[in-house]
C-alpha cells in the first residue's frame, strides 16, 4: 500500500467547504478551557464538514495562535459564535428547531451507539454540548438539553478528553446521517 499524497485526496477549498452542504449538527462547548481541545475540534468539525461550533463561556476564540495549532487552519473552515454563557447557546438552537443533547454521565442518559436519528426531533438538526474538561456540561445546562448522550467506557477511568468525545460523537452522527444507519 502507498499512502495518498494529499493532492489526491481530493479535499475541498476552504471557499468551497463553506458553499458544500453540512452535516446538520452543532457542536457546543461548554467552558472548555485548553486551546488544544478548542483547536482540535474545530480540526474534527472540519472533517465531518458540521454545520457550526458554538464557544462558551471560557472557550477561547479564534484567531489564536494556540487554538491554530491543533486545528490547522479548521478554524477558518467552520463557522463558529461565541456566547458568553451556554445556556444562551442552547436557547439559541432550540428557538432555531434544534434537538439538543448533552454528552454527559448523568442518570437515563442514552448510550451513544443506541442514538436514533428522527428528523422530527430535530427539524433543523441536531446540537451537542460538551464540557469542561474537569467539571463536565454544567448541571444547568443539563437540566435544559433535551436529552444525553454517553460513551461507553471499560476501563478504569470516568471519562475521555474533550476533544477525543468531540470526534467520537461527530462521527456516530455522521455515520448515521450520511451513511444510512439509522
Amino acid at each position: 500500500m502507498r499512502k495518498l499524497r494529499t493532492i489526491e485526496m481530493n479535499r475541498l477549498s476552504p471557499a468551497e467547504f463553506k458553499q458544500a452542504k453540512k452535516l446538520p449538527l452543532v457542536v457546543v462547548l461548554d467552558d472548555v478551557r485548553s486551546l488544544y481541545n478548542v483547536g482540535s475540534v474545530f480540526r474534527s468539525g472540519d472533517a465531518f464538514r458540521i454545520e457550526g461550533l458554538y464557544l462558551c463561556g471560557i472557550t477561547a476564540t479564534p484567531p489564536n495562535a494556540e487554538i491554530h495549532k491543533t486545528a490547522l487552519g479548521g478554524e477558518d473552515s467552520v463557522a463558529w459564535r461565541y456566547f458568553q454563557r451556554t445556556e444562551e447557546a442552547v436557547l439559541a438552537l432550540k428557538a432555531d428547531g434544534y434537538f439538543v443533547y448533552s454528552v454527559e454521565q448523568v442518570e437515563g442518559s442514552m448510550m451513544l451507539q443506541d442514538l436514533t436519528i428522527d428528523p422530527k426531533l430535530g427539524a433543523k438538526g441536531y446540537a451537542v454540548i460538551l464540557g469542561n474538561e474537569v467539571k463536565g456540561v454544567k448541571q444547568e445546562v443539563v437540566d435544559m438539553s433535551d436529552g444525553c448522550l454517553e460513551i461507553p467506557q471499560f476501563g478504569t477511568k470516568h471519562s475521555l478528553n474533550v476533544s477525543t468525545t468531540a470526534g467520537i460523537v461527530m462521527w456516530e452522527f455522521a455515520r448515521k446521517m450520511l451513511m444510512g444507519r439509522v
